[in-house]
């Protein structure tokens, strides 16, 4: 699974990595985001096969049990998974694959992947990041006071990635991660050679 590049985009709920992730792939043919698998509700305007595989607990628990996920996190009272099939598929092709997903499947992604490359999206503040939580209209204000609990939590963990991205504008934000896909497919680590110098990566 070493061809392609596999690209975590992981950090709290709310901080804006879908946002940002759609922005960059409508300036990057070449990047794919990976579809999850998850047993929440559709939010509005979300489709099947595109935002996420929605399915229910008991389907999610038998894909568990046949080890059909690279990861998998129970995320406020749902399942969330990241399907390991299509992810080697995608990089035996030499794609840029993005894992949009949080904490939890981050940290099992980065143990079994060392050589994935991850990015921290932090909130300019967790002001913003509460009016950002509160502003979907979607939830609860004690689901509201739980995410923003989650996420403090969450932040702390920044130091386990290679990048930290702070996202105040989309368009920055996007721009940046662009920047750690050019410089990550120039690494040397990665079997890049100079024209003409022989050995070059089949």
């Amino acid at each position: 699974m070493a061809e392609g590049i596999l690209l975590i985009v992981s950090g709290p709920s709310g901080v804006g990595k879908g946002t940002v992730c759609r922005h960059l792939m409508a300036t990057r043919e070449t990047v794919k985001l990976s579809v999850s698998t998850t047993t929440r509700p559709p939010r509005p305007a979300e489709k099947e096969g595109i935002d996420y595989h929605f399915t229910s607990a008991p389907v999610f628990k038998k894909m568990i049990e046949e080890g059909a996920f690279l990861e998998w996190a129970v995320v406020h009272d749902h399942f969330y998974g990241t399907g390991l099939s299509a992810v080697q598929r995608s990089l035996s092709s030499g794609e840029v694959l993005i894992l949009e997903i949080d904490v939890q499947g981050a940290v099992q992604v980065m143990e079994k992947l060392p050589e994935a490359v991850s990015i921290f999206m932090a909130p300019p503040s967790l002001e913003a990041l509460e009016a950002r939580i509160s502003g979907r209209g979607t939830e609860s204000i004690e689901k509201i006071h739980r995410r923003l609990k989650t996420a403090r939590r969450e932040m702390e963990s920044f130091y386990l990635y290679d990048y930290i991205i702070v996202n105040d504008k989309v368009e920055k934000a996007a721009g940046l991660i662009g920047s750690v896909i050019d410089a990550e497919k120039c690494r040397v680590s990665r079997g890049v050679r100079p024209p003409g110098w022989g050995g070059e990566k089949k």
